[in-house]
C-alpha cells in the first residue's frame, strides 16, 4: 500500500540519523510487528501489510522479503497462500518466544527490588585464544544482568541469578574451572567505583537520554504516522533490557535517568497503543 498521492510527505514523524533505513536491521524491525501487533491476533499478517509498513521505516522490499523467509526457515513463522497471495502466522514456538520477549520489554524498568546487600560473585576465565567462547560468556551473561569490573570476574546484586549463571558455565563448558561466592561487600573500596567499573554507567545514561530525547516530543498524527512512532518507540526500547542490570535503588546515581526513560515509554505506548492498532487492522482489512 504505496503512500497515496494527496497524502503530505511530511506524514510520517522524523527521527534521528540512527533512526534512518539501515539502521535497524530488516530482521530485528520484523520481529517488533510482529511481537507487537501479530502476537496479539489470531489473524495471520499480509505480506503486503508487512511490506508497507517496514517499508515506511526505511526498510527496502527486499531485505524484509528475505528476513520473512529467514524466520521462516528459523521456525518463528509460517506461510499460509490464499491463491497467488501469502500471510504469515506464528508458529507456536514463534508465539512462545514473542510472548516471553513482550513480557520482558513492556514490564522492564517499572519496579525495583529490595536489596539485602549481598552480592554474587563469579569467576570464570577463558584463554585470549579462544574469543568466541569469551563473547559468548560476556553476551549470555550481560543479558542475565551481570558486570565485569575486571577479566575474569563477573558480579550481580541479584543473588538468585546463580542458577543462571551456572547453567550458562556449564552450557559453555566452563563449569570446571569457575567459582561463585555471595555475601556483602567488604571494607575494602567502594561499592560505587565496583557499580561504574561493572556497568559504566554514564554510558548507559546517555543512552536514556538520548531515547528521551527522541520520543518524549513526538505527537504523531493518527494513521501511518501513529503506527510508525509506536514500532520505533518499542523498537528502541527493546535494546535496554539488555544494557540496564536492573541496579537495586542503593546502587544507582540520585534520580536515576532509566526511571524516567521508563515513564516516557510506557506513557507514550499506553498514549500511541489505540491509535496504532486500529490502524493496523484498516491495513489489514484493506487486503482482504
Amino acid at each position: 500500500m504505496p503512500r497515496a498521492p494527496h497524502e503530505p510527505a511530511t506524514a510520517r514523524p522524523s527521527y534521528s540519523r540512527r533512526h534512518q533505513a539501515g539502521s535497524g536491521s530488516a530482521r530485528s524491525l520484523l520481529l517488533t510487528v510482529l511481537g507487537e501487533y501479530v502476537l496479539p491476533r489470531v489473524e495471520p499478517a499480509w505480506t503486503s501489510t508487512l511490506l508497507h509498513v517496514l517499508g515506511g521505516l526505511g526498510v527496502e522490499e527486499k531485505s524484509t522479503r528475505q528476513s520473512l523467509a529467514r524466520m521462516a526457515a528459523d521456525g518463528w513463522i509460517v506461510a499460509e497462500r490464499s491463491g497467488r497471495r501469502v500471510r504469515w502466522a506464528l508458529t507456536p514456538h514463534g508465539r512462545e518466544l514473542l510472548t516471553e520477549g513482550a513480557e520482558r520489554i513492556y514490564s522492564f524498568g517499572r519496579d525495583r527490588d529490595s536489596w539485602d546487600g549481598r552480592w554474587l560473585v563469579l569467576i570464570a576465565t577463558v584463554p585470549e585464544s579462544r574469543r568466541e567462547l569469551r563473547h559468548q560468556l560476556r553476551t549470555r551473561l550481560t543479558w542475565a544482568g551481570f558486570g565485569s569490573p575486571a577479566p575474569g570476574m563477573w558480579v550481580s546484586p541479584h543473588v538468585s541469578r546463580e542458577a543462571e549463571a551456572k547453567q550458562v558455565v556449564e552450557q559453555l563448558g566452563l563449569d570446571v574451572a569457575a567459582f561463585s561466592f555471595s555475601g556483602p561487600y567488604a571494607g575494602i573500596g567502594s561499592e560505587r567505583t565496583l557499580v561504574e567499573q561493572a556497568w559504566h554507567l554514564g554510558d548507559l545514561a546517555a543512552d536514556y537520554e538520548d531515547f528521551i530525547q527522541e520520543f518524549a516530543g513526538l505527537r504523531p498524527e493518527p494513521g501511518d504516522p501513529a503506527l510508525f512512532a509506536q514500532i520505533r518507540l518499542v523498537h528502541d526500547w527493546r535494546r535496554f533490557p539488555s544494557l540496564d542490570p536492573q541496579l537495586p535503588p542503593d546502587l544507582l546515581p540520585p534520580d536515576w535517568i532509566g526511571i524516567r526513560a521508563a515513564n516516557v515509554f510506557n506513557d507514550l505506548h499506553q498514549a500511541w497503543h489505540q491509535s496504532s492498532q486500529r490502524h493496523w487492522d484498516t491495513l489489514c482489512a484493506a487486503e482482504e
